[in-house]
């Protein structure tokens, strides 16, 4: 893959960012932001996804982790839940991501 890709390639990448105490310890501590992402989503494309809707702000490194499916039971219904893919994308330094500026 060489150059960017298209806009709407992009965004079937991130799903959403990931809000929880554990994401914003990791953010406060080591700079970076988490994310859901696509689990078909390879590093490299998460890191062009990042810098392309975010232009001011530059990858350092990223990590990812699969969440994998588990057995759930609502009274005598059960069922599967999907899998899911976190990544952790640590920014260069002296940049961020405020999502409350976004909105």
């Amino acid at each position: 893959m060489s150059g960017k890709q298209p806009i709407d390639a992009l965004s079937k990448v991130l799903i959403a960012p990931l809000v929880s105490e554990k994401a914003s310890r990791t953010g406060e501590r080591e700079n970076s932001v988490s994310f859901w992402v696509n689990p078909k989503a390879s590093k490299h494309e998460i890191k062009q996804a990042v810098e392309q809707f975010f232009p001011d702000v530059k990858v350092e490194s990223v990590r990812t982790l699969v969440k994998g499916r588990a057995f759930v039971r609502f009274g005598q219904v059960e069922g599967r839940t999907k899998k899911m893919k976190k990544a952790y994308v640590k920014l260069a330094q002296g940049t961020q991501i405020n999502f409350a500026e976004l909105e």
